[in-house]
């Protein structure tokens, strides 16, 4: 299949670390023509990004939805999720990547909450506001000073390691401040089981009371959980993880509506068309035109 929106894996030129880096966005900028992918075009990773915007006004795309940027604005992109930059001559700025493998590595090292409140995308917005008296600014400073170094500078992949987890533990703070609060908690819990199986089960069942017999629990339970957590009932969660799910596959390939109807899990094309204007307000052909 010929894609029309290309998956950017991670790589890296750094002969040092090789599964984190951090570049400017200038350096982006300057480098844009060069590359395989136009930043500028909508593009799926397929490793984390954080993108700390220290000076500029301008928007950035995350999951079809162009989000307001503006001096000390830090976004965070979890593996699989659509973006695109929007450049403008004032942007200046930190980009951190890595891989899956990386921040699996280093979960250990991460407050709990950090993990959830920064990449459940589906709980949270993607964009913090940083204040200027985070320190923020400086740990991204001396991150971008630290990996530079020479290559066998002493202890230099343990310093790159904990800068990482001072810089996700202030993110988790201010996120902490600028969010309702979510609580470890049994409800959290079966939330995340929840959204679990849809991502595992989506193409078998689009039934609340589906992933409710799974769990062993009513559906009526999963219901108050759902609107309590994410403000939404289960179905209307399912529905729009299938919907964005349904969005990422017909931009990312040359697949036909029908096809991706029973990939699914729809038995006739024409009711995953209906389902899906219903909720995208417009038909998958029409969708897939409007992003190419």
């Amino acid at each position: 299949m010929s894609q029309d929106i290309p998956q950017i894996a991670f790589k890296t030129n750094h002969n040092g670390l090789k599964e984190i880096e951090i570049i400017t966005i200038e350096s982006l900028m300057e480098r844009k023509e060069t590359l395989d992918h136009f930043p500028e075009k909508a593009h799926q990773v397929r490793f984390y990004l954080l993108i700390y915007y220290t000076e500029g006004i301008t928007e950035h795309l995350v999951d079809f939805v162009w989000h307001s940027i503006r001096k000390n604005t830090l976004l965070y992109l979890t593996k699989g999720q659509i973006n695109a930059f929007k450049f403008t001559p004032d942007v200046k700025g930190y980009i951190v990547l890595f891989t899956e493998n990386y921040f699996k590595n280093q979960l250990s090292t991460l407050p709990r909450n950090t993990v959830i409140r920064l990449f459940t995308s589906h709980l949270f917005s993607p964009i913090i506001q940083v204040p200027e008296s985070s320190q923020v600014p400086d740990y991204f400073q001396l991150f971008y000073k630290e990996f530079y170094k020479e290559k066998h500078a002493f202890n230099k992949e343990n310093i790159i390691n904990a800068l990482y987890t001072i810089i996700f533990s202030k993110l988790e703070q201010l996120k902490q401040s600028q969010t309702f609060h979510i609580q470890e908690s049994d409800k959290l819990a079966t939330f995340l089981k929840f959204k679990s199986l849809i991502e595992h089960q989506y193409s078998k069942s689009r039934n609340a009371d589906f992933y409710a017999s799974e769990m062993n629990i009513s559906y009526k339970h999963l219901n108050t959980i759902c609107k309590e957590i994410v403000h939404k009932t289960a179905k209307q969660f399912i529905d729009e993880f299938i919907i964005l799910e349904a969005k990422r596959q017909l931009i990312n390939s040359s697949i036909k509506s029908t096809e991706l109807a029973y990939a699914l899990g729809f038995e006739e094309p024409t009711n995953f068309v209906k389902y899906f204007k219903k909720h995208a307000t417009v038909t998958p052909n029409e969708f897939k035109n409007l992003h190419k």
